[in-house]
């Protein structure tokens, strides 16, 4: 997760099989200063969506392609997502964590956080 500037501010480790918003889920206490939301389609889920909204966050969440009931979301506030999408760039450009040298998570969780502390304070 990163704020609206593109820092990286919470960090979560999951399996590399859990769903997007499962992991999310984790998070959701973490969000209490937050005003909006914005995730891709992975994150497209009815008691997500209901979550966020009963803690006073707006979620900008580009409805799911199969979904029978379609969702209205901003499109022009949307378009703010690329700055996460620069961030886990900027984390990938680590190359211990782009090729995943680590096999064990705490390793492999402790470089990402290294690279997110790095990022932090050196964006400007």
């Amino acid at each position: 997760m990163c704020d609206e500037t593109g820092k990286p501010v919470h960090l979560l480790l999951t399996a590399g099989h859990a769903s997007d918003y499962t992991g999310a889920r984790c998070l959701l206490p973490s969000l209490s200063h937050a005003k909006q939301l914005i995730a891709d389609r992975g994150y497209d889920a009815d008691w997500f969506i209901a979550a966020l909204k009963k803690q006073g966050i707006t979620p900008c969440i580009p409805p799911r392609k199969n979904r029978k009931k379609r969702r209205r979301y901003s499109k022009t506030l949307y378009k703010q997502r690329h700055k996460v999408e620069i961030m886990f760039g900027r984390i990938k450009d680590w190359r211990r964590i782009a090729m995943r040298y680590d096999r064990c998570a705490h390793t492999f969780f402790s470089a990402i956080c290294l690279a997110a502390t790095v990022i932090f304070y050196l964006k400007e």
